[in-house]
């Protein structure tokens, strides 16, 4: 399987196949410790933005991060030459984190080897991003930075302006679903003998 991995879930530019990988690439993972620091993020930072946006705008969002954050390294890595796969949810991830700490900037975060140190929300994600444009421009090949810089600015702009720029205009179309699903369970739905609907039998 893993001619086809390579092919489907890895995200590179020079690859023949690149609609795909941009959204597949970040369901795989290097190894299993890099599938669970991605996970534990997601774990721990996901449940506040669930509640926020709801089941469905956070799914729409997670995987637009995810091919957004694809679409950022495939451009960095064509312009600066360096055609190497990459793989992992962490620019998806990183939108969850980012959109969290711009909702929330306030917000204490713990360190999981030093519990007894918080530092605000705000203040890691400006760390983060620092730490990824350093990676870019110098040229840091463990992580895929530009990734993860396009997840975070996808974050940022979405809880900044992306919600009310894209999730409340699609209510038109909600709502004309809703009316034409409705529509359709009416007329499916079996006629019914006067005095059913009381529970006469």
């Amino acid at each position: 399987m893993q001619r086809n991995m390579i092919k489907y879930f890895t995200s590179n530019p020079v690859s023949k196949t690149q609609c795909l990988p941009m959204i597949l690439s970040t369901f795989s993972h290097f190894s299993i410790i890099h599938m669970m620091a991605n996970m534990y993020v997601l774990w721990n930072f996901s449940s506040g933005l669930v509640s926020l946006l709801g089941k469905e705008q956070f799914i729409a969002f997670y995987l637009s991060a995810g091919v957004i954050s694809s679409m950022v390294s495939y451009m960095c890595k064509t312009a600066t030459g360096r055609f190497h796969p990459s793989l992992g949810a962490s620019g998806a991830v990183m939108a969850v984190l980012a959109a969290v700490c711009t909702k929330v900037p306030e917000a204490k975060l713990g360190i999981i080897f030093l519990p007894m140190v918080t530092v605000s929300a705000g203040h890691v994600l400006k760390a983060l991003v620092a730490f990824d444009t350093a990676g870019l421009f110098l040229g840091w090949r463990f992580f895929d930075h530009a990734a993860h810089l396009g997840g975070a600015l996808f974050g940022v702009w979405y809880i900044a302006d992306g919600h009310r720029l894209i999730w409340r205009r699609r209510e038109p179309f909600v709502k004309l679903w809703h009316s034409l699903r409705s529509k359709v369970t009416d007329e499916a739905r079996p006629a019914t003998r006067p005095g059913a609907d009381r529970g006469e039998r």
